[in-house]
């Protein structure tokens, strides 16, 4: 059973994805983006704006996650605004030069997913997205027994 290699082949494919998006990227100009912040880009564009709630979904510490947006700020690509909702906190919006990055990112997403759905077939690929899509419960399983 190959179960143990789950954890190293999603690994795999993930940095596989991500190297495929950064090449992309910089044949289109873009400067060289860190996984960390390519993480946060697509935080945001799903909607996580706060830093800590990135921070805790990425899994990096606050302290990483300022770091990571003060480059990021440096580039151009984002900027922290205080937040409408709660002036107590901040959110982190992306530039008119994040946007455009933003669009040529979804346009290597868009190759990337059909070069890997023209490799698997269409059934493979539907079949890997159902599984990876499908409620996979608690990540933490109390079944487990701990000798003592």
């Amino acid at each position: 059973m190959k179960k143990n290699q789950l954890i190293i082949a999603l690994f795999q494919r993930f940095c596989w994805m991500d190297e495929g998006l950064q090449s992309r990227l910089h044949e289109r100009g873009w400067p060289d983006v860190s996984r960390s912040q390519s993480m946060v880009m697509t935080n945001i564009v799903s909607g996580i704006v706060r830093p800590s709630d990135i921070a805790r979904n990425i899994g990096i510490s606050r302290q990483a996650i300022h770091s990571t947006i003060n480059q990021m700020e440096k580039l151009g690509i984002l900027q922290l605004k205080v937040d409408p909702k709660d002036r107590r906190h901040v959110i982190l919006e992306l530039t008119e030069t994040g946007k455009q990055m933003r669009r040529d990112a979804q346009l290597a997403m868009d190759s990337l997913t059909t070069q890997i759905s023209n490799i698997l077939g269409q059934e493979k690929f539907d079949a890997m997205l159902d599984a990876l899509d499908s409620d996979w419960g608690d990540n933490i399983n109390h079944d487990i027994k701990r000798n003592a």
